[in-house]
C-alpha cells in the first residue's frame, strides 16, 4: 500500500479516533508515560459458594490481529499510549483488516478480521503500547551474564543454521509438549481463546492452544523443590475482589543441555507478537509468577502477571493484558501432539542433507537459513511508516 492511500486511510480514521479518544481521554492520563492501576470498582457476580464469579469463554485475539506487541516498539520510548495520529494508523489498519473478512475464507495465511476495529474504538487497551509494563521501556530487562550465555548457544527449530540429531534439538513448543509458562498466557499468531471454569476451592484455566491448569484457591501446601511440571505449581487466592494466582516450581533447565529431561520451556517464545527471538531463554529453580485477574466489567477480565527469575533476567518484568469475554468462541481441538511425525522428519532430512553435503551429491541450499528469526518480524501499525518500511505488515493482517 503506498504512502498516498495510507495516508487517505489514516485521515478517514483520524475523526473515528477522535471521537473513540473523546470517551476514552477520561481514562488515559494527561502524561502518556503514566499507567494507572487497575480499576477495581466493577463488582462482578458470585457463584452459588459465594466467589467471584469469573467463568466464561475469553479471547485475546485482538492484541493479535491489532499487533499490539508484547515488547514495545522503540519508537515509542517510555510512553504506556499511543497519540491520536498514531491511533488512527492504528486504526485504520483494523478497518482495513475487517473489510477483507470473508466467511468462505479458510486458512491461516487468509487475511482478515471481525469485529476488530470495533475493539480499537471501545476498548483503553487499543491505545496501549505493549503488552509489557514494567520495565519502563517496555523491553524485557537484560540478562544476567549466565542468562545471556544460555540463550546465545541454546538450540531449537528457530536458531538459524541449526541442524538436528535428536529431540533435544527442538524446543518444547516444536514437539507440541507445551508453550511454555508464562509465554502460554500470551497471544499467539493463532488459537487465542481461553475458558475458565470454577468450582468449590478450584478455578480451572484452559487454553486453547495446549494447556489446561487447575489451580486450588486457599491455603494450600507447597510441593518439594524437586518436583516440577511445565506449568509450574499454582495456588490461587482472593485480594479483595481480585484473583491472585502464585506459581513456582516451573520445569527448569535450559536449551544447551542434550539431555531432554533437564530441558526447559523458554518463558517467552518467537511467535507470541513481539516476543523474543529462538525460543532459548533459560529458566531457573528460582522462578516465580505472580499473577491477578480482575473483572473490569461484564465482558472484560485485566490479566497482570510478574514474572521473576534472578538467575535469568537482571529485574523482573509485569505484563498487563486484556480478556475479551465471548461466550460464542469456539474452542476446537488443537492436534499437535508428540506423536506427531514432524519431528522425526526434521531429523532424518537433517541427517540425509549432511550426509548429501558430505558426498557432493547435493548443492547447500541458502534459500532460508531461518535468519529472519533473529529479530522481531511483526509490526504495530501505530508506529509511522519509514522508507525501508512504507506499510506496516500487520496492516495486512498476514499470517507468518
Amino acid at each position: 500500500m503506498g504512502y498516498d492511500r495510507l495516508a487517505l486511510r489514516v485521515a478517514a480514521a483520524l475523526a473515528a479516533a477522535l471521537a473513540a479518544s473523546f470517551a476514552f481521554a477520561q481514562e488515559r492520563p494527561a502524561d502518556l508515560t503514566e499507567l494507572p492501576p487497575v480499576p477495581t470498582d466493577y463488582t462482578p457476580g458470585k457463584t452459588a459458594w459465594g466467589d467471584w464469579d469469573f467463568t466464561a469463554t475469553y479471547q485475546i485475539e485482538y492484541m493479535n490481529s491489532g499487533r499490539i506487541l508484547f515488547q514495545r516498539p522503540e519508537e515509542y520510548g517510555n510512553r504506556v499510549w499511543v497519540t491520536e495520529e498514531e491511533f488512527a494508523r492504528r486504526l485504520a489498519a483494523a478497518e482495513k483488516s475487517d473489510a477483507a473478512y470473508s466467511p468462505e475464507g479458510q486458512g491461516i495465511n487468509y487475511p482478515g478480521s471481525q469485529g476488530l476495529a470495533e475493539w480499537m474504538r471501545t476498548s483503553a487497551f487499543g491505545h496501549r503500547t505493549s503488552l509489557l509494563v514494567s520495565p519502563a521501556n517496555g523491553q524485557l530487562p537484560p540478562m544476567t551474564a549466565k542468562g545471556r550465555q544460555l540463550f546465545e548457544n541454546g538450540r531449537s527449530g528457530w536458531v538459524p543454521g541449526q541442524e538436528y540429531d535428536w529431540v533435544s534439538d527442538f524446543d518444547t513448543w516444536d514437539r507440541c509438549i507445551t508453550r511454555g509458562f508464562p509465554a502460554s498466557m500470551f497471544p499467539n499468531r493463532y488459537n487465542n481463546g481461553i475458558r475458565v471454569w470454577q468450582t468449590p476451592g478450584y478455578i480451572v484455566i484452559q487454553l486453547e492452544m495446549l494447556g489446561m491448569r487447575i489451580i486450588p484457591i486457599g491455603d494450600t501446601p507447597e510441593w518439594p523443590a524437586a518436583v516440577e511440571q511445565w506449568m509450574g505449581h499454582s495456588r490461587a487466592h482472593w485480594d479483595g475482589k481480585t484473583l491472585v494466582i502464585e506459581t513456582s516450581n516451573i520445569t527448569s533447565g535450559d536449551s544447551v543441555t542434550h539431555d531432554p529431561y533437564k530441558r526447559s520451556a523458554a518463558p517467552v517464545i518467537v511467535t507470541m507478537i513481539g516476543g523474543a527471538p529462538f525460543d532459548t531463554i533459560p529458566m531457573s529453580d528460582k522462578t516465580r509468577v505472580t499473577e491477578r485477574l480482575t473483572m473490569t466489567g461484564p465482558n472484560t477480565l485485566m490479566h497482570e502477571l510478574t514474572y521473576s527469575d534472578p538467575e535469568t533476567f537482571t529485574a523482573p518484568w509485569t505484563s498487563r493484558i486484556e480478556w475479551v469475554r465471548d461466550d460464542d468462541y469456539k474452542l476446537f481441538e488443537y492436534a499437535c501432539h508428540e506423536g506427531d511425525v514432524q519431528i522425526r522428519n526434521y531429523i532424518t532430512a537433517s541427517r540425509a542433507k549432511r550426509r548429501g553435503l558430505a558426498a557432493g551429491t547435493i548443492q547447500p541450499d541458502a534459500s532460508d537459513d531461518r535468519s529472519r528469526f533473529t529479530q522481531v518480524f511483526d509490526r504495530d501499525p501505530g508506529v509511522a511508516p519509514t522508507a525501508s518500511a512504507p506499510a506496516a505488515a500487520s496492516a495486512e493482517h498476514s499470517r507468518d
